[in-house]
């Protein structure tokens, strides 16, 4: 017995050792405000809201404020807003983004609309959430050119911002909470409702026969398996040969993961909507949504790592009327999603 009690006294004499080796714990910021409920459009699923995210009135308004808020670029000229115009569904009409110093990217803005449910971000992936997305165009050198360190100063020095941090976090504006309250935001710019919904509802006139073949050929063609429904995306990274014939082509998803075989793989895009957010591809390449779609569906561009599904693709020969009912078909995916105006920004 004393040999067990002399060894509890050790065990509990080293544990409070490692514990008083341990930085202190600093517990996160209390996020206050009235709860708010997420509730999707017919035809999309529930929008998954992280635990540390909750959602509050308060702090989406904040994310919209920070949405279309130019002081978050370095020379104050680029917000959100600008490459993910509302009135265009949150993408934009240019081929490539226009950024910092009128720099040219070499990709087109990816849609904001229903990206709450992507498991992948950007084109190529390297953002796993919202709010891991929101701080990187702030923060990249041929976009917003800025550096968070200097955001955070500048909202904090905005009393009516530093009173809505106050309110919102329990604390000023770091760049975690900053992110967190743009993500909230982004949660809440839902596209669905659309026709296709209400045929899949069971109303059969909602949509036309060429749209209801059209639905039939997309599955038939293996559309589905990447474009995946209720969202019309699987996340997954795909060779299509987009741009593969360029001098230095975009090596794509091999950027993040430094796998030859991902060499020029993209991240599948939403089709909800996509009538209204051309140009279409990563590089903006394809102008007209008929244009995209005879590309894929006759199976992309060859090269080296173009994927087997694009191979099949080939081999099946998709005529034009087909194309035609495959376009009808993607019509009939635009739906409703809100038009949020600029609101009115502190001084």
């Amino acid at each position: 017995m004393r040999n067990m009690w002399v060894l509890s006294v050790l065990l509990i004499a080293v544990a409070g050792m490692i514990l008083m080796s341990l930085p202190p714990f600093a517990p996160a910021a209390a996020q206050t405000g009235t709860p708010m409920e997420i509730k999707p459009p017919l035809g999309l699923p529930p929008v998954p809201i992280p635990a540390d995210n909750p959602m509050t009135v308060e702090k989406v308004e904040l994310g919209k404020m920070l949405f279309f808020d130019k002081r978050l670029s370095k020379d104050k000229d680029i917000s959100c807003a600008t490459c993910h115009l509302p009135e265009h569904g949150y993408a934009e009409p240019h081929a490539v983004s226009t950024g910092h110093k009128g720099q040219k990217g070499n990709r087109n803005a990816n849609p904001v609309i229903n990206s709450q449910y992507a498991t992948a971000l950007f084109w190529d992936g390297r953002a796993v959430s919202l709010e891991d997305q929101a701080g990187g165009p702030v923060e990249n050198p041929i976009e917003m050119g800025q550096d968070m360190n200097v955001v955070t100063k500048l909202l904090a020095d905005v009393p009516e911002y530093k009173k809505r941090f106050m309110e919102v976090f329990g604390e000023a504006p770091t760049k975690d909470n900053i992110t967190k309250a743009i993500a909230a935001f982004e949660r809440t710019l839902l596209e669905g409702n659309s026709p296709f919904d209400k045929f899949q509802a069971g109303d059969a006139n909602a949509i036309s026969e060429d749209a209801q073949k059209g639905w039939e050929l997309f599955n038939q063609k293996l559309c589905s398996t990447c474009h995946t429904p209720p969202v019309f995306s699987n996340w997954g990274f795909y060779n299509s040969g987009v741009g593969t014939d360029k001098p230095n082509p975009d090596i794509g998803r091999m950027e993040i993961t430094k796998l030859p075989s991902d060499k020029s793989a993209f991240r599948v895009p939403s089709l909800r909507g996509v009538e209204k957010t051309g140009p279409y591809f990563h590089d903006g390449s394809v102008e007209s949504l008929e244009e995209a779609v005879k590309f894929m569906a006759n199976g992309g561009k060859d090269n080296p790592n173009l994927h087997p599904l694009f191979r099949a693709l080939k081999a099946q020969k998709t005529t034009d009327q087909e194309i035609q009912q495959l376009v009808a078909f993607l019509k009939s995916l635009t739906g409703e999603h809100p038009v949020v105006k600029e609101p009115e920004l502190p001084e």
